[in-house]
């Protein structure tokens, strides 16, 4: 496992389109998947300690988004011959279980995690109906420890600040995780 943190990048960059396959066997792309507020787009994986400790939480904060028009995507993009715990049939198992509320992606080409800029597992990509980018940055700050309902939660913050005003003017945090495991 190697922990890396989300780098900097240029808010206000329209983010590239996707067309994944999705663990309910259906095709999505940044239309098909975006809200009437914003979508917000987070690599993830199915092995990382630091995704499985805030699958919870994400489930919880898609749920919070969609109520102001903020959708959420999940894509996995790590080699999965390498980890098979990543495989397609794990990842539907992961989301049946956790009752993912979002698409679950397969990004096997890993041309979209590239296309991203996308680095670790999670990282989170908040971006308004038009698909430029507004945030870049964690979910909260509770890292691979237990949440609690006082912590703010970055994410939602800001997407709800961006689905009101049209932009985010709170404090954006780098996301950390493990590496993308590149073919």
């Amino acid at each position: 496992m190697v922990l890396l943190y989300t780098p900097e990048l240029e808010l206000g960059k329209k983010m590239p389109d996707f067309d994944l396959l999705g663990v309910d066997n259906q095709n999505w792309d940044m239309q098909k998947s975006m809200g009437k507020k914003g979508l917000v787009v987070m690599f993830i994986c199915n092995h990382c300690p630091y995704v499985k400790s805030i699958q919870d939480r994400i489930v919880e904060d898609a749920l919070a988004m969609e109520k102001f028009g903020v959708n959420t995507v999940a894509i996995m993009s790590n080699d999965v011959n390498d980890y098979p715990e990543d495989s397609f049939e794990n990842m539907q198992e992961i989301a049946q279980e956790k009752n993912y509320p979002f698409p679950y992606l397969l990004d096997k080409s890993q041309q979209v995690a590239k296309a991203f800029g996308a680095v670790c597992t999670p990282d989170i990509f908040g971006l308004d109906h038009h698909g430029v980018l507004h945030y870049r940055g964690r979910l909260d700050s509770a890292g691979r420890e237990e949440s609690s309902k006082d912590l703010p939660r970055d994410l939602v913050n800001a997407m709800h600040q961006l689905s009101k005003e049209g932009k985010i003017t709170s404090k954006q945090t780098p996301s950390m995780g493990c590496s993308i495991k590149w073919i």
